[in-house]
């Protein structure tokens, strides 16, 4: 299995755009507390990606993005 970590600069925003709200409709329906908007919950993830705090990953064997927070622990077992 080979995974990478893209990195933000290698994906114009579209693209980026794209992933984010590819990714985020995954994740079904909110049921937290305070229910945010599309657009809310796009900025709340653009956020985390820019600060460090979330990283993009790609998976050859599934060819799929997904967006995990940076300190997942299953991070530490993989050569990015």
């Amino acid at each position: 299995m080979a995974i990478h970590r893209i990195p933000l600069d290698r994906l114009s925003p579209e693209a980026l755009e794209g992933v984010i709200r590819e990714c985020i409709s995954r994740y079904g329906t909110d049921y937290g507390e305070i229910e945010l908007s599309w657009d809310a919950k796009c900025t709340q993830v653009k956020s985390r990606l820019g600060s460090g705090l979330a990283v993009l990953l790609y998976d050859d064997d599934t060819e799929t993005i997904t967006i995990v927070p940076a300190t997942d622990p299953t991070l530490k077992n993989l050569t990015l």
